[in-house]
C-alpha cells in the first residue's frame, strides 16, 4: 500500500465493536456465522492515512480489500498532462479494491485518502481461500461487481448523453442515495472542484449552476459540502434528459 503508515494492530488486542461493525453490518459479511466472521476480523489489519495519503495507484498489484471505518477514499484516474477524473467517493461503511482482488491483475485506478481515515485491510492470500469456504459471500461479490458496472455504466451515459443539468443532478442523486434517510436533507462531503472533476465540467460551471438550485431551495451549499434538499426536482431534470438526449 502506497505511502501507508505502519500497520496499528496490536496482536491479541482486539478491535472495538465500534470498528468491527462496520465489516458486521456489511450487506456481504452480515449474514456471516459466528465462527466465519471471526476469522474474517482476524485477517483484518487496521491503518490510518492522512488526507492526501495515497492508499494505492492504477497499475498496482490487487493485494487487499479495503473496508473504510471513518472517513473518504477518492478514486479517481489522471491524464499525462494532468487532469483527473472521480470515478467515486467510498465512504464509511463501504469497501472497495474487489475487482484487482478477485481477479488478481492490476489496479484499475488511483485511491487516496480524501479525508484522514481509518481502513480495515484485508490480504488476498487470506482473502481469497475464505471465500471459496463460503459460496454465499462468492455470489454477493458476484452481486457487487454487478453494482459497479451498472455504476460505471450509468456515469458513461449521462458524459455522452446529458447536459451539465441532467450530469450535475445524476451525480448528486447518486452520491447522496446512501443518505435520503436523513431528515434535514442529504449531505454529500465534497467539494465543487472534487464534483466537476467527476461529471467532467469546468468548476466554474457547476459552480453557476448549484447557485441556480441553492436560490430555488433544491440544495444549500456549505463549506466542503452540498446538502440536497428536493431529490424529486432533481431527478426531473434527471428523466428529461434522459427522454430527449439533450
Amino acid at each position: 500500500m502506497t505511502g501507508a503508515p505502519p500497520i496499528e494492530r496490536t496482536a491479541g488486542v482486539p478491535f472495538s465493536s465500534s470498528k468491527l461493525s462496520v465489516l458486521r453490518k456489511h450487506p456481504y459479511f452480515a449474514d456471516l456465522e459466528p465462527d466465519a466472521f471471526d476469522q474474517l476480523c482476524r485477517y483484518a489489519k487496521h491503518i490510518t492515512l492522512k488526507r492526501g495519503t495515497t492508499i494505492f495507484s492504477k497499475g498496482d498489484p490487487g493485494t487487499s480489500l479495503i473496508a473504510v471505518i471513518s472517513g473518504t477514499v477518492k478514486i479517481s484516474i489522471s491524464s499525462p498532462d494532468g487532469r483527473n477524473a472521480i470515478l467515486n467517493l467510498i465512504e464509511a461503511g463501504e469497501i472497495f479494491g474487489e475487482i484487482a482482488l478477485l481477479d488478481g491483475l492490476s489496479r484499475t485506478a488511483d485511491a487516496t485518502a480524501n479525508t484522514n481515515c481509518e481502513l480495515f485491510v484485508i490480504d488476498r492470500r487470506e482473502f481469497i481461500p475464505f471465500v471459496r469456504s463460503q459460496p454465499s459471500l462468492a455470489m454477493k461479490f458476484i452481486e457487487l461487481l454487478c453494482a459497479r458496472l451498472r455504476w460505471t455504466s450509468d456515469q458513461v451515459e449521462q458524459v455522452i448523453l446529458q447536459d451539465l443539468p441532467g450530469r450535475l443532478a445524476s451525480a448528486l442523486l447518486r452520491l447522496s442515495d446512501k443518505h435520503k434517510r436523513e431528515p434535514q436533507g442529504r449531505t454529500i462531503s465534497i467539494t465543487q472542484q472534487e464534483i466537476s472533476e467527476m461529471v467532467g465540467m469546468t468548476r466554474e460551471s457547476i459552480n453557476k449552476q448549484l447557485r441556480a438550485w441553492a436560490t430555488r431551495g433544491w440544495v444549500r451549499l456549505e463549506h466542503g459540502a452540498i446538502i440536497v434538499l428536493k431529490p424529486d426536482a432533481l431527478q426531473e431534470l434527471v428523466d428529461i434528459g434522459s427522454s430527449d438526449g439533450e
